[in-house]
């Protein structure tokens, strides 16, 4: 480095401006690892069914409480930049698979931690990243393993899936009636997307591609007051509407549906337009003209005989009076996305113009509909649909805080219903999985030859992070507990090497019983993860990691407190 310096009788060479901060090299990457910790420790006690709850304030005075990894690091500000791509991981988990984001965090913090001796001992960055691909990869043959194929339509199983993922949350309380809410509500928006018989046939698991739309199709209305046990998903649909005129139908069994998505009224001009009248009766043929429009319209949609017509735009006076004579009840701006899902639930579809409405238009699906009264607000229900592929889930309770943490905690439910309608393979829960990763890499490192053997080995110590986090949160001897599991496991490989089974894998689902701290055999415990959960947070943890262990300068444009 002696050609770095400036020569002599010269002072030093400013490139970067004077108010910048700049850190390198080893000192870079401790400050990284030191902040990867801080961001896995803030999160470390919500995970499990022991899990405490955050409290945030927002910068406006809203209050969020919350134990779900990914909206209390959206809520924290955080200043270094470090520990802003740490609150980026939990994002990218919660979009892709909707589950573990808190695992997420911690595992990429403790992948860090454990690189940091490495770090110190001069080790250099990209050994360190060669080692924890290396054991990605053996990881993830471990977790192919260790799956088990689950048939979607076998209920208990599915439950025991859901359980394992609100147990966790601030619901657990009401677990059976939410899991059957979130079963209920994913399985009614599946829907199998057949290939086309043009292209060659592909096996049978991907033959029927299935299409979960839970944003668009499952919406969930949050009613304050009532209990939470009156929750409900609903065989159709609900919106916040009541009828355009007193004298329409609030209840009608199996109900003719047309929607529409134009205005009846009459059209106005897009630009200012202007109308000079010579004489007293050209204004009455005008009006006379507006009406006959909107008759002519509304006469149209009567013809097909509908009981209820839906519209996203505006319905005048005058077609409310026609429509009343003629015993139909109107609704006017319904918004898309719920036009949407009448259509689904009632098989009818969104007509444009009304000239152009035919009979197969009209939506028949519906079996009752009929307008309640809940608190101060009117809403009209469309149920016992048949076959519906759209649903409202009603949710009820005390406070708006209650109602958003559930929301929040259903939602995660429905997408690991949805991720194992995607890939119907199970992983066993509790750091079940994490423990036979563990193990499987320590057994396997003992092959890996050179300096890579240690960052390998270090991707094995940092699996374990989640049952000791999990002993940790119930309050029970961590070494001991962790010391147990670990021998189990390792028992299990023991016991297959000294049988002659040749390229046998040992299944041994032994975890913690996140509730009492026990050890307790996953299978007949009956706590599932979905595969694709798993090994996203894995593959995430890992790949993270080495993105952060390989920056090695940071550069920050003008000085900041605190860092």
């Amino acid at each position: 480095m002696a050609s770095a310096g400036p020569h002599p009788g010269m002072g030093p060479v400013m490139v970067l401006n004077a108010k910048t901060q700049r850190s390198t090299g080893r000192q870079a990457q401790l400050g990284n690892i030191a902040a990867a910790r801080a961001v896995a420790d803030i999160i470390r006690s919500t995970l499990g069914p022991r899990s405490m709850l955050k409290m945030l304030l927002d910068p406006m005075g809203g209050i969020v409480i919350t134990n779900d990894g990914n909206c209390i690091l959206r809520e924290v500000d955080v200043s270094h930049p470090t520990a802003k791509s740490m609150i980026e991981l939990s994002r990218a988990q919660d979009e892709e698979v909707g589950d573990g984001t808190t695992s997420v965090i911690i595992l990429a913090g403790e992948m860090l931690i454990n690189a940091e001796p490495f770090v110190r001992n001069n080790v250099h960055p990209t050994v360190i990243v060669r080692g924890y691909n290396y054991a990605l990869q053996e990881a993830l043959s471990i977790c192919e393993k260790l799956a088990l194929v689950v048939d979607v339509n076998d209920s208990e199983r599915m439950k025991s899936l859901v359980q394992s993922c609100i147990g966790t949350k601030f619901s657990s309380r009401w677990n059976d009636i939410m899991i059957d809410m979130a079963l209920k509500a994913v399985l009614t928006v599946a829907r199998e997307i057949p290939t086309p018989s043009s292209l060659p046939p592909v096996n049978d698991a991907y033959s029927q591609k299935m299409e979960v739309d839970i944003k668009r199709y499952a919406k969930v209305e949050k009613i304050p007051g009532g209990e939470i046990s009156d929750c409900a998903v609903l065989s159709g649909v609900m919106f916040n509407k009541d009828v355009t005129h007193s004298k329409m139908r609030r209840r009608i069994e199996n109900p003719r549906i047309l929607l529409l998505d134009t205005p009846l009224e009459y059209k106005k001009g897009e630009s200012q337009t202007n109308v000079e009248i010579t004489d007293e009766e050209d204004w009455n043929t005008l009006l006379k003209m507006e009406e006959e429009y909107v008759e002519n319209m509304c006469m149209e949609i009567i013809a097909f005989k509908p009981d209820i017509v839906i519209t996203e735009k505006g319905v005048s006076d005058l077609a409310q009076h026609y429509f009343a004579k003629a015993n139909i009840t109107a609704f006017r701006r319904l918004r898309k996305t719920d036009n949407n899902r009448v259509a689904r639930a009632t098989g009818a579809t969104i007509v444009s113009r009304t000239d152009e409405i035919r009979e197969e238009d009209i939506g028949t699906g519906c079996g009752l509909f009929e307008m309640r009264k809940i608190g101060e607000e009117y809403f009209a229900f469309f149920e016992e649909c048949r076959d519906p592929k759209a649903c409202t889930i009603v949710l009820r309770g005390g406070s708006k805080d209650v109602l958003n943490e559930i929301e929040r905690n259903l939602t995660d439910a429905m997408q690991v219903v949805r991720n194992v309608v995607f890939d119907p393979r199970l992983l066993p829960g509790g750091g079940a999985t994490e423990m036979a990763v563990s193990v499987g890499l320590r057994k396997a490192g003992l092959k890996v030859e050179g300096i890579q053997q240690g960052p390998f080995l270090a991707v094995g110590e940092a699996m374990e992070v989640i049952p000791r986090t999990l002993a940790q949160n119930c309050g029970v001897s961590v070494i001991r507990t962790v010391t147990q599991l670990r021998a189990k496991h390792a028992a299990a490989y023991e016991e297959i090497e000294n049988s002659s089974a040749d390229g046998a894998f040992p299944k041994c689902n032994w975890g913690i019983d996140g509730t009492s701290g026990q050890l307790v055999d996953m299978e007949q415990f009956g706590v599932w993860e979905p595969f694709s959960v798993k090994i996203q947070t894995i593959k995430t943890a890992v790949e993270s990691a080495c993105m952060i262990l390989r920056i090695d300068d940071i550069v920050s444009g003008s000085k900041k407190k605190g860092y």
